[in-house]
């Protein structure tokens, strides 16, 4: 694996990477490969029968032969032109149909890839150059398989067809014509040793521009409040000015390029030219053969020139296919199996500290021990770090120091699909996708019937689904299905249910709902959630009223942990926050064993 020097960003896949890319997206559909081989040799073949006919004429002609002689090759010559038609129209269909599915295979894989990613990677990488590599490179890739492909293909079997004909024709004909080889070897092998990096730079200052556009897009609010127009724009046209200075750098390459390989073209007919009057006068050869073989050089100068049309595409191509296969090595060392299996579902948390800023901790030597089907409460003042320990624990984050084990292993060990069957964590961050209620739903759970998905939304009290028009089938994008953060947080936690997993961390999962809605939408969920982990990460202290254990963040350490009764009698951190959040009567009714506010014993 290779990549920039700036390690924010995504990485990039090294050649090895790239050609073994290249030859699973070929290998994959091998008779419709082999079709497409077939049809372009063929076409190929019958491109080289017009200059050896029209030879054959000149030297009938010059022999003084019949018309009769003459119709007969110009009628073979119109069958070959006719025959390479088809055929290569064949081969261009049959290459298409071939390169729309290999390019469908790349996209199907990159977006399973993308979905794969963890959220680390995509919060440190930014969306823009993810969003540049699924559109610009995805683009190119796909050009380079309809159009540069095929032409390529068929380019490339026409010069070693037509360098055969040649030199079966004469020996020493052969010769002249790769007289300008070496120049043109020269010039490719000087492209090619600095393009690769030239035309990567190129997609990461785009990358740049799109992910600057971006984050001004986003934060559109926070420029307009703050006045940073100025700013803004001063980043942008910094990021512009680097992407056209990288342009500018594949641009020189190609002015060098092109003249030495049009130079070279000349040479070989120059020197056939050349020969072949010498030999002809001596009267080794005829007219007919020097016409015959200067036609084939002729002929070479297309294949050739569509060569040089596409190598730059072929650049951006290979710069752009490392790209997404960047993406890769990802996703398969977080899915790569550690060869150990969790003995259980317990969370052992030894010694952890974690700083997202070097030298200022956010966590401090954190030990804690949640047992399995506990239901843990993480409470504290707003910047304790109860989120982020929540993140450490969903993998999410790596610890600074220290370690995290699930069942003994730790989680840094763990593949992406096992961690994600044994821990999720749901924040009041949420997305709903274009499409039904269904589709929304069925991420979590693809096989899930519906009697399974309308369980999962009475399990978090989301009734309203029998309002919508369709019920299931309902589409959200439409304006009278459009829905509110609420249901939105809903269907987040809905997905929850469906995807069923060992250890559920909740971090606000209901900062979004109404305090009546989120109480009794919490109360749902540690019903259906009865008998796995759950670690809530509250504001809310009636859920740490509700927990098993209360774990109590100051400052990045655990000060206090306990039951809620133990933590209210022992008069500590918690204590305070309780009576700070639910006033002198909760304590009261507590002490004289009164049901409180929400109708529950203390």
């Amino acid at each position: 694996m290779s990549g920039p020097a700036d390690d924010r960003r995504l990485p990039v896949a090294d050649a090895r990477g790239v050609r073994r890319a290249t030859w699973e997206l070929l290998r994959h559909d091998r008779r419709a490969l082999a079709l497409v081989v077939t049809l372009t040799v063929l076409a190929a073949a019958a491109g080289l029968a017009a200059p050896r006919l029209l030879g054959e004429i000149v030297d009938q002609v010059e022999a003084g032969a019949g018309t009769g002689v003459l119709d007969a090759l110009a009628a073979a010559l119109v069958a070959f032109a006719a025959a390479q038609f088809l055929l290569g129209r064949f081969a261009y269909y049959a290459a298409h149909r071939f390169a729309e599915r290999a390019l469908a295979r790349l996209r199907e894989r990159f977006v399973d890839r993308t979905l794969a990613l963890p959220t680390s990677v995509v919060e440190h990488a930014g969306s823009g150059d993810l969003m540049t590599r699924s559109s610009s490179d995805v683009a190119t890739v796909g050009t380079t398989l309809r159009d540069a492909g095929p032409d390529l293909f068929l380019a490339g079997v026409q010069t070693l067809l037509i360098l055969g004909a040649i030199t079966l024709v004469d020996p020493l004909f052969g010769l002249c014509a790769l007289v300008g080889a070496p120049s043109i070897w020269a010039a490719t092998r000087w492209y090619l040793r600095r393009a690769r990096s030239a035309y990567l730079a190129d997609g990461h200052a785009n990358s740049a521009v799109s992910e600057s556009l971006a984050a001004t897009a986003d934060g559109a609010g926070t420029v307009e409040s703050l006045g940073l127009h100025g700013r803004r724009i001063a980043e942008g046209d910094r990021r512009v000015a680097d992407s056209y200075d990288a342009r500018r750098r594949t641009l020189r390459l190609r002015t060098v390029l092109y003249p030495v390989l049009e130079f070279s073209y000349g040479l070989p007919l120059a020197m056939i030219l050349l020969v072949g009057g010498v030999r002809y006068l001596d009267g080794a050869i005829g007219v007919g053969t020097v016409v015959t073989a200067s036609l084939y050089v002729l002929q070479l100068t297309d294949p050739l020139d569509r060569v040089l049309t596409y190598l730059e595409q072929l650049q951006r191509s290979n710069a752009s296919l490392a790209r997404i296969e960047g993406v890769g090595l990802i996703t398969d060392a977080a899915d790569a199996p550690s060869g150990e299996t969790p003995v259980d579902d317990r969370i052992e948390v030894v010694d952890v500290s974690h700083s997202y800023v070097e030298g200022r901790n956010v966590l401090i030597d954190v030990t804690l021990s949640v047992r399995p089907g506990e239901r843990l409460a993480l409470v504290g003042p707003s910047g304790a770090g109860k989120s982020t320990l929540g993140r450490l624990l969903a993998g999410i984050d790596a610890p600074s120091t220290g370690n995290i084990t699930v069942g003994g292993v730790a989680v840094a060990r763990l593949g992406a699909a096992e961690l994600r069957r044994r821990v999720v964590l749901v924040t009041q961050e949420h997305h709903v996708f274009l499409g039904t209620l269904r589709d929304n739903l069925s991420l979590a759970a693809p096989e899930a019937s519906d009697t399974r998905l309308r369980a999962a939304l009475d399990a978090v009290d989301a009734h309203w689904v029998d309002e919508l028009p369709d019920g299931l089938d309902t589409r959200l994008d439409t304006p009278g299905a459009a829905l509110d953060a609420a249901r939105s947080q809903q269907i987040a936690l809905a997905r929850v249910v469906l995807a069923d997993p060992r250890t559920v961390i909740l971090d606000e999962a209901t900062a979004l709902l109404d305090p009546s809605t989120a109480r009794q939408a919490e109360r749902s969920l540690a019903a259906v959630l009865a008998g796995r982990t759950v670690i809530a990460i509250a504001h809310r202290l009636h859920t740490a009223h509700d927990a098993d254990r209360v774990a109590v963040l100051e400052g990045g350490r655990i000060t206090e942990l306990g039951s809620h009764d133990d933590l209210l009698d022992a008069g500590g951190p918690y204590a305070a926050l309780w009576r700070s959040w639910h006033g002198p009567a909760a304590r009261r009714a507590a002490t004289a064993g009164r049901p409180d506010d929400h109708g529950r014993n203390s």
